[in-house]
């Protein structure tokens, strides 16, 4: 085993950990007082949920902690909600959502706050969140009405019969959401689901729960009706399963491992669902790359929220001509960033959410390191920044019977391994169960979209390492054990949908048309249906 990393400077982190503990409670203070009002309680006390501040670990307020009588609560005042809105006109419900647009722009400062207090991330990776829940606010504002308008579909018999497709809303929508993207996840997704004509019961994690209810009490700000977005705190594990019971369509992203649990009760009641699950990321760098703009791609797609990204990277693959150039200058950008708390744009890097996420990152470590793994940057926690700092690391010499060569981190850990032939790096890139993201880095952009193609993952970037795919006018899901469905562009608001086709026949029953004899019937259609094929419009 070889230790070549050194501690990450300074850069008056001891000063911002001075100036952010004990004071987050008097910050978010403001931004969370009534808030429990917009959580829907059956009768009776509830236990709190805590809620700590991962920068510091000191407690910043509490939710109530929701049983199954408060699912049912809910469940029942967003059915009702929900007959209403589903009468609204497409014009109605987008002005509400473009109020909403400029609402979030206009609280951006606050919703920054709430995302770092309860989140941890750094500020620079927490306004990606704002912008993307303005972002879709607007694209589905303007584009969910063309999405489900009523559509003529062609007949085989053109004259006798015509038949149009509708997209009904499903009715409640359930969403249970993770903690480390508490408003992307949260919004972005009841976004569609909403302008589609449903109602949404929402779970967020309960240690991020204020970013989500500060979301929605915007969203009643901008118009939406009070009852049509429910929201219940608590635990996953006493609310989850009444939640998926209660719902017409299941929308998760978490782990794999839960997802499968989720999945596995929505079948249950034949409930659709959509998941977005775990992954072990891959990103190639090839001979003829640009040095500079890959290495700040690694950065960003490694390190981003501290690698807690279901799309970030922690497999490395870098062609040997470029191979020590790269690992030299990653390596130098990685020991020079800036880790630590603030509530402003001054860290690169922010902490780790948990306990729980700082000791699987520790215990990868650690068994890599028993194993001979080669630690070139990080590979240690910061207690004197605050609980849950983690060093932004880089590993090499990593081999099969380490638990991270497969094992998804989650956290700011990436494995480099090196290949000379491109055919090897799309084998290594492959050999995975997962496939949710990928990254290409090549000058030749002809020839990265078609290796990007041979890459089983739902999103491969092409130069960049997750913001080109990451677009509301396109599909993002996974493949394999990463997930099922897809968010964004038309998928994403169509999967809140039932299609339905009315037919009309004018002329009565189709068959035999027009009262006509059965086997004069018999004998004309053949005839029929072989011109037909050679009519363009009608085939």
């Amino acid at each position: 085993m070889t230790i070549l990393t050194e501690t990450l400077p300074a850069r008056g982190q001891t000063q911002a950990v001075a100036r952010v503990a004990g004071g987050l409670r008097g910050r978010i203070a403001p931004l969370i007082a009534g808030l429990d009002a917009l959580v829907p309680q059956a009768g009776g006390a509830r236990e709190r949920s805590i809620v700590r501040a991962p920068f510091t670990g000191e407690a910043v307020g509490s939710t109530p902690a929701c049983i199954a009588e408060d699912v049912a609560l809910a469940a029942e005042r967003a059915r009702a909600a929900q007959a209403a809105w589903a009468d609204t006109s497409p014009a109605y419900r987008r002005a509400i959502f473009l109020r909403y647009h400029d609402l979030v722009l206009d609280r951006q400062e606050q919703l920054l706050d709430l995302i770092q207090i309860e989140g941890g991330k750094a500020r620079r990776h927490a306004i990606e969140e704002v912008f993307d829940v303005a972002i879709s606010a607007r694209y589905y504002a303007y584009h969910a009405a063309g999405y489900l308008r009523p559509r003529r579909r062609q007949h085989p018999l053109p004259i006798l019969a015509q038949a149009w497709e509708y997209r009904r809303p499903v009715g409640v929508v359930g969403i249970i959401a993770p903690w480390n993207y508490p408003l992307t996840v949260v919004v972005s997704d009841a976004i569609p689901a909403l302008l589609a004509g449903n109602a949404v019961v929402l779970k967020p994690a309960e240690i991020t729960p204020f970013t989500a209810l500060y979301a929605v009490q915007l969203l009643r700000e901008a118009g939406l009706p009070d009852d049509l977005f429910q929201v219940l705190t608590g635990r996953g594990r006493d609310i989850g399963a009444p939640l998926i019971a209660a719902s017409d369509f299941l929308c998760f992203t978490g782990s794999t491992a839960t997802g499968r649990g989720v999945a596995s009760l929505a079948g249950q009641n034949l409930t659709r669902c959509s998941l977005e699950l775990g992954g072990k990321n891959p990103m190639i760098v090839l001979d003829d790359a640009d040095l500079d703009r890959a290495v700040h791609g690694a950065i960003q797609g490694c390190f981003s929220n501290a690698g807690q990204m279901c799309i970030s990277f922690e497999r490395l693959y870098v062609q040997g001509g470029i191979f020590d150039s790269f690992v030299d200058a990653l390596v130098r950008r990685t020991q020079a960033l800036c880790l630590g708390p603030a509530l402003d744009y001054s860290t690169d890097i922010g902490s780790l959410i948990s306990q729980g996420q700082l000791d699987k990152c520790t215990a990868h470590i650690q068994d890599a390191v028993g194993k001979g793994v080669t630690v070139l940057a990080g590979g240690k926690a910061r207690p004197d920044l605050g609980p849950n700092f983690f060093e932004p690391t880089i590993l090499t010499d990593v081999t099969p019977e380490m638990d991270l060569y497969r094992d998804e981190t989650f956290g700011p850990v990436v494995s480099i391994y090196r290949f000379d032939d491109v055919e090897d790096a799309i084998q290594a890139a492959n050999d995975s169960e997962y496939g949710l993201n990928a990254s290409i880095w090549t000058r030749d952009l002809p020839r990265g979209r078609a290796l990007a193609g041979r890459i089983r993952c739902g999103t491969v970037n092409v130069n960049e390492a997750y913001a080109a795919t990451w677009s509301a006018h396109a599909p993002m899901g996974g493949m394999r054990n990463s997930g099922v469905g897809r968010r964004h562009g038309e998928e994403g608001i169509l999967k809140y949908t039932e299609a339905q086709t009315v037919g009309i026949a004018p002329y009565g029953p189709l068959f035999p048309p027009f009262n006509l004899d059965i086997e004069l019937t018999a004998r004309l259609f053949p005839t029929l249906l072989r011109a037909v094929k050679h009519v363009p419009g009608l085939r």
